[in-house]
């Protein structure tokens, strides 16, 4: 049932119509799009789930006729079943009544397996299948929806809290204008003895410079500390790394946008992932968000 309902008070001028949207929320079960829908609520959209698809024409003239509301979310999910057919034509109509975006959330089969399996809850196309064919059943039904959507956002890596930033980010009212609007960063130290990360999408091997590990008061600390960081900065080659890394993340970044990618990793590697790599994820964090973009550092392998 839907989690609040419109209504439309009389005499009363609405705002102008630039003012409006609706975003439609769709996407695969287990993707995030309960969490999702909670933090459009908090930024002020009039949230509702499960609305049946031959309602959303009639909830955005609503909308746009409303004097009270001027922004809308709304999910619409698998449960529509064979009518999801009819979304992109049901979509073009909506469009003329009101600015629409559709943004469709998605993660990796195994992301979404798991999800399932630490909730305990059934996939919505019920208790019969695998959660596996039902996943790949529900994709197929999902087509339709996806070929249209404005933003597809691959989930597989956010937490609840990554998937809020990205959508505050991008939807906020009033926002910071930075450039990470579509795309959260993780630069993430690890030692090659350890292997490196398998979901890195670049790698920078920083085991050319001179290692602290060989400096016995060093050897027991990590790149967070001062002593560390001081002596790793004290070559010449590190502040040229550092500038030359900067700049080439600074050129991809924006191209990295434009394709729509949400997340990017990057990996920095040192030989244990203590020292040097900690220092220079770090470093690197620091330059990128003065750059303007979202950035988190995280440390494999460092001692927790």
């Amino acid at each position: 049932m839907p989690r609040k309902r419109a209504t439309v008070p009389t005499g009363i001028t609405p705002p102008e119509h630039s003012a409006r949207e609706l975003v439609i929320l769709t996407g695969m079960s287990g993707s995030g799009k309960a969490s999702a829908l909670r933090t459009f609520e908090d930024l002020g959209y009039y949230s509702v789930d499960n609305l049946p698809l031959e309602l959303v024409e009639r909830f955005a003239d609503l909308v746009a006729q409303s004097a009270e509301i001027s922004r809308a979310a709304l999910v619409i999910d698998v449960r529509e079943g064979m009518r999801l057919d009819h979304f992109p034509a049901i979509l073009k109509k909506v469009r003329n009544v009101l600015p629409t975006r559709v943004v469709f959330l998605e993660a990796s089969e195994d992301a979404i397996v798991r999800r399932f399996s630490e909730t305990r809850r059934p996939h919505p196309l019920g208790r019969d299948e695998t959660v596996v064919s039902s996943i790949r059943a529900e994709s197929k039904r999902l087509d339709p929806v996806r070929k249209v959507a404005d933003i597809v956002l691959d989930t597989t890596r956010f937490n609840v809290h990554d998937l809020r930033a990205h959508i505050v980010a991008q939807f906020e009212r009033g926002g910071s204008g930075k450039k990470d609007r579509n795309l959260t960063i993780s630069v993430t130290s690890f030692g090659f003895k350890n292997g490196a990360p398998t979901d890195a999408d670049i790698v920078f091997d920083v085991r050319f410079l001179p290692n602290p590990h060989f400096v016995p008061e060093l050897r027991k600390l990590t790149g967070k500390n001062a002593k560390v960081v001081k002596y790793v900065a004290s070559f010449p080659q590190t502040k040229e790394f550092l500038d030359k890394a900067t700049d080439m993340l600074t050129f991809l970044l924006p191209h990295y946008i434009k394709e729509g990618k949400s997340y990017l990793t990057v990996g920095i590697g040192c030989t244990g992932g203590q020292h040097r790599s900690v220092m220079i994820a770090e470093e690197l964090k620091k330059r990128l968000g003065a750059a303007g973009y979202r950035v988190k550092a995280e440390h494999r392998d460092i001692p927790r």
